[in-house]
């Protein structure tokens, strides 16, 4: 636990001197598990690099381990969070305020850890934000626990997981946004759950849940005019999309 404790304040010294400000950047590799990390930024295009970044061509964010926790907080207007995860046991917490920010992660694409037991809280106020999270897309994501909290319009939203009972909820108020899920789930032993909750209008929805071995469960509560709502359960037959 002391040499956890370290890490946590050389990074909050490290950071603290570059995360005020326009056009910060912040790179992080961290291999080992049960870090504790936590980044704020404020300002506006400021850049937590991963995923091959941009600007100073930084690269990673690079969390390698099991049992870690990171949380994120980007307050401002044209901010990027970039990040490869290779996490089993993973807590993150991301929390945007702004419009026009970019958010991409993917976990454990290649079944390192196996991206099990992981809790993402995703929570957006803003317009104009484009968000993806990929899960365990060699790897299956047992027992996901993601939210996503989106208060704003003109948002875009992409989840693709590999589901092991996964659960999924997500929480839009505002109009034009869009939300594209795939659980795809082909070897799952569990099936994945998924609930939307929205108020807004012109939205659009794409949603397939392909749990071949398994069940899986929808919920739609969808309140606003206009808009397209597909959705696709697959098990095992051939659909004819929407």
């Amino acid at each position: 636990m002391k040499q956890i404790n370290k890490i946590a304040v050389i990074l909050s010294c490290v950071l603290s001197g570059v995360t005020y400000g326009a056009d910060n950047e912040i790179y992080i590799t961290q291999s080992g598990a049960t870090a504790n990390i936590d980044i704020e930024q404020l300002g506006i295009s400021n850049l937590i690099g991963g995923l091959s970044s941009s600007a100073g061509s930084l690269t990673p964010l690079d969390l390698d381990g099991t049992g870690m926790t990171l949380d994120i907080n980007m307050i401002g207007a044209t901010n990027k969070f970039f990040g490869d995860i290779w996490a089993d046991s993973f807590t993150g917490n991301y929390n945007f305020t702004g419009s026009t920010n970019l958010f991409t992660i993917q976990v454990d694409p290649s079944n390192t850890y196996g991206a099990d037991s992981s809790n993402h809280q995703v929570n957006v106020t803003g317009t104009s934000n484009t968000f993806t999270l990929n899960q365990g897309t060699s790897a299956l994501a047992a027992t996901l626990d993601l939210d996503w909290t989106i208060q704003g319009s003109n948002n875009t939203i992409t989840s693709n997981i590999n589901i092991d009972g996964a659960t999924n909820y997500v929480d839009i108020d505002g109009s034009d946004n869009t939300l594209t899920y795939t659980g795809s789930g082909v070897t799952a032993s569990a099936g994945g759950y998924f609930f939307l909750d929205q108020t807004g209008g012109s939205r659009t929805f794409n949603i397939q849940q392909l749990s071949t071995q398994d069940n899986d469960w929808l919920k739609i509560i969808s309140v606003g005019s206009s808009g397209t709502v597909c959705v696709i359960q697959n098990d095992q037959g051939s659909s004819l999309g929407c």
